[in-house]
């Protein structure tokens, strides 16, 4: 019983850890319009694919002040250091002045689940 809750206690502790990691990143990223002038918004679609649950559908706006960073948090709640990072994806879009990219993601979690989320993705991008 002991082991078990000292599992669960530095599995919640990675996790807040990883939260906080997440969030100075982000904080550190800047802004889109400092990275991307010539972007007005750009809109992620994305649809959570699990064996076992139901599709889950999330949609992320971001406008010239939010803050430039394309990551996003696995859901399932014991996964560990997992997401989807969609950052190459819209960096390249705005390169190559793309309106419209799709395509799929697995979680990058390093648990030893072999049941892991996937997404199915559609971004848009609008240029000023």
């Amino acid at each position: 019983m002991r082991n078990e809750r000292n599992m669960n206690n530095n599995k919640h502790a990675a996790m807040m850890e990883r939260k906080q990691d997440m969030m100075q990143q982000r904080r550190d990223a800047g802004s889109v319009a400092t990275h991307f002038p010539e972007v007005a918004t750009i809109v992620m679609n994305m649809t959570y694919n699990q064996s076992g649950s139901k599709s889950i559908l999330r949609t992320f706006n971001f406008t010239p002040n939010s803050y430039a960073f394309f990551i996003v948090n696995c859901l399932r709640k014991d996964c560990v250091d997992g997401g989807f990072d969609l950052t190459k994806v819209i960096t390249e879009m705005i390169r190559n002045r793309r309106a419209v990219a799709k395509g799929a993601l697995s979680c990058e979690g390093t648990d030893s689940s072999t049941n892991h989320s996937a997404i199915a993705y559609k971004v848009d991008i609008h240029y000023t």
